[in-house]
């Protein structure tokens, strides 16, 4: 039996954290786990510099609200849905994914929380485990699925490396150039073919 893994930005949805740097005018906020590799530590940055600029989790759900699935996602995740199980595995947070849950047909989805103050103000954030993405690939692994793990960033390689069959997802080139083992799509239709591929 087979299940999907995905990871959630830059695979279905835009990059949530770009984008509040764009509406807010913080370019320093433009940074992902495209570019830093260690996730406590990016984590930490962005959290100094919404205090910093008053920037409220409502605020950044706010931006999320004007934001669309990328273009054909929702066609490809049903297409993928018809031929296997598939869930996404993201280190977003449930205050900020589940409006795109939803637009992809509430499939299930494992991400993490955020730690809030009084003021609204994001102070921090749960983890479900330590190395989350790939633990999600030996649970299932464990249950007998053959997993093909599908992200695009730093964080999506303990998920791709453990997976029977990992993907690269229109990363950005230093990726590449860190994991040049994985096979690397740029569309959904190259995509689905390496998953057929490895199904």
């Amino acid at each position: 039996m087979n299940i999907v893994c995905f990871d959630m930005e830059g695979v279905f949805t835009p990059e949530i954290w770009v984008n509040v740097a764009k509406k807010t005018g913080i370019d320093a906020l433009k940074i992902t786990t495209r570019d830093e590799p260690d996730y406590d530590k990016l984590m930490k940055y962005r959290i100094g510099i919404m205090e910093e600029n008053h920037i409220t989790l409502r605020y950044i759900q706010e931006v999320i609200a004007s934001l669309e699935l990328l273009e054909g996602a929702r066609d490809f995740f049903d297409w993928v849905r018809e031929r296997s199980q598939a869930i996404v595995v993201t280190d977003s947070f449930v205050e900020f994914a589940m409006p795109f849950i939803g637009k992809l047909g509430r499939p299930l989805v494992l991400c993490h929380n955020l730690i809030t103050d009084e003021r609204g103000m994001i102070t921090g954030y749960n983890l479900r485990q330590p190395d989350p993405k790939r633990q999600v690939v030996i649970a299932f692994q464990s249950l007998k699925y053959k997993v093909v793990g599908i992200g695009d960033s730093y964080n999506d390689m303990g998920m791709i490396q453990q997976a029977d069959t990992g993907i690269l997802y229109r990363p950005p080139d230093n990726v590449v150039k860190d994991y040049p083992s994985y096979p690397v799509t740029r569309n959904y239709d190259e995509l689905k073919a390496l998953i057929l591929k490895a199904m």
